[in-house]
């Protein structure tokens, strides 16, 4: 994995709750599935949401975008992938892709300010803590 930016793989099988009458994956279902492949993305690159949290960061979510290519349905088999595709001082920015058997289903964007979670005023991630910030640099990368 040598000199390969980091990207989740996070996988599972729709169940009948996230679908409609239809069988098909209601649109709400994705902002959650891409909290799920977030948050197997931060702790994959070391740096769990909670240990964060602890050290007094959150990262609320400022923006969020889908695009729907092909739907998804009951019992299938889907990967979420998810990767940082942007980080600047002050914001972060997912990129996510949402596969059956490789075929695309999805993509998709989140952004999130670095802010302080007691005051909930931005920060400077660089400021606050120049390993991480150098860290979600290296791994930025463009999904495929």
């Amino acid at each position: 994995m040598k000199g390969e930016k980091l990207i989740s793989h996070s996988k599972l099988t729709v169940r009948y709750a996230e679908t409609d009458r239809m069988g098909i994956v209601h649109h709400s279902n994705y902002p959650v599935w891409f909290e799920l492949a977030r948050t197997d993305y931060i702790k994959k690159l070391g740096v769990p949401y909670s240990v964060l949290e602890e050290r007094g960061l959150m990262l609320p979510l400022t923006d969020l975008s889908c695009r729907f290519i092909k739907p998804a349905y009951y019992e299938d088999e889907i990967e979420i992938q998810a990767c940082v595709s942007d980080v600047s001082f002050a914001k972060i920015e997912y990129s996510y892709k949402v596969l059956r058997d490789g075929e695309l289903l999805c993509t998709g964007q989140t952004r999130h300010g670095f802010v302080n979670s007691e005051s909930f005023k931005p920060i400077n991630i660089k400021k606050f803590d120049s390993e991480l910030y150098e860290l979600l640099k290296k791994n930025k990368e463009i999904i495929k």
